[in-house]
């Protein structure tokens, strides 16, 4: 599905944030243009792994914004989306404003805090941000396992409001104006809880039925068994029908997670997956990135990231520079 073939993306913005929605905006078919600082993107150094995968199928043009401005007007002037990831007033000052792109662009600016709340200047990257949203206050100090702010507050939502502002667009023929705040929609993820739970941390370890658990070999099951009739039939393969009873019992999870993880700990995760296999226990292993990549993961784009700078002097001719 190819529906964004040709559209043409300018992304400006530095590491994974603008990276993973510009790379979702390529996947839907269109054409990413880089533009980088003359030393890069810092991601190339600091993770290059994860700066080949996320920008494989890109160009990169290597650009001095405030000696050579010329090259970046006229690239934003072709824009159907320019992305960036400045702080607040930074893009302006550079020249490559939304007042440099055109009309018909629609313009996302992916930000920490936003451009109107109090914390607009301040410095700060996916964890601190999931700080400030409330989203580790039940997991603390453990760190989360995913860029939550970076990828799914910023990029996705970058990303979902593209879409539809370009829809928007086919209708108006005029472009927009996004600003996406990572702490803000991180937020989001989470405002439900505040309406109150049946359960303190509900999802986020206050049920024994629905928490990770160690085996004998020093792996980890995952169990989600919430509804009634999953964690019954947990109870009555793991030999202990005594257990239901205490399910969503508030007062009882500590000593039925103490219970439950004695039992895990008895066997191997093998022999848990076979004993659960088939059966509904929502039940599943704790699997390695690269054990899920093997069922899971999908086949990497063929197509090389760009060498910095590699299409700088292709565009600088095409628009006659």
């Amino acid at each position: 599905m190819q529906p964004l073939a040709g559209t043409l993306v300018v992304d400006l913005t530095r590491y994974l944030p603008g990276a993973y929605a510009s790379r979702e905006l390529l996947r839907l078919g269109a054409r990413v243009v880089r533009l980088e600082p003359l030393e890069g993107d810092p991601m190339r150094s600091t993770a290059p792994a994860w700066d080949a995968v996320l920008n494989a199928g890109k160009e990169s043009v290597a650009i001095d914004l405030k000696r050579d401005p010329e090259l970046g007007l006229k690239l934003l002037a072709r824009a159907d989306v320019v992305l960036e990831g400045f702080r607040p007033g930074v893009a302006e000052r550079l020249g490559v404003g939304p007042d440099a792109a055109p009309d018909t662009a629609v313009y996302c600016s992916i930000t920490g805090f936003g451009h109107e709340s109090g914390h607009v200047g301040r410095a700060g990257h996916d964890l601190n941000y999931l700080g400030w949203a409330g989203i580790l206050a039940d997991t603390a100090p453990t760190h989360p396992p995913v860029q939550v702010a970076d990828l799914a507050a910023g990029a996705l939502t970058a990303v979902a409001q593209i879409l539809a502002a370009l829809l928007e667009r086919a209708q108006t023929r005029r472009g927009t104006r996004l600003v996406v705040s990572m702490t803000h929609e991180s937020h989001r993820l989470a405002a439900h809880r505040l309406a109150g739970e049946p359960v303190p941390r509900l999802l986020t370890g206050g049920l024994a039925c629905y928490d990770t658990y160690a085996t004998a070999d020093r792996r980890w099951l995952t169990i989600a068994a919430l509804e009634p009739q999953f964690f019954h039939r947990l109870c009555e393969l793991i030999e202990r029908p005594d257990l239901f009873e205490r399910h969503l019992d508030g007062d009882a999870q500590n000593a039925l997670g103490d219970e439950l993880a004695e039992i895990f700990a008895a066997k191997p995760l093998a022999a848990w997956l076979q004993l659960f296999d088939g059966e509904d226990v929502c039940a599943a292993p704790v699997a390695t990135l690269a054990e899920a990549a093997e069922e899971f993961g999908e086949t990497p784009d063929p197509r090389p990231a760009p060498r910095l700078g590699e299409h700088t002097q292709a565009w600088r001719e095409e628009l006659a520079l």
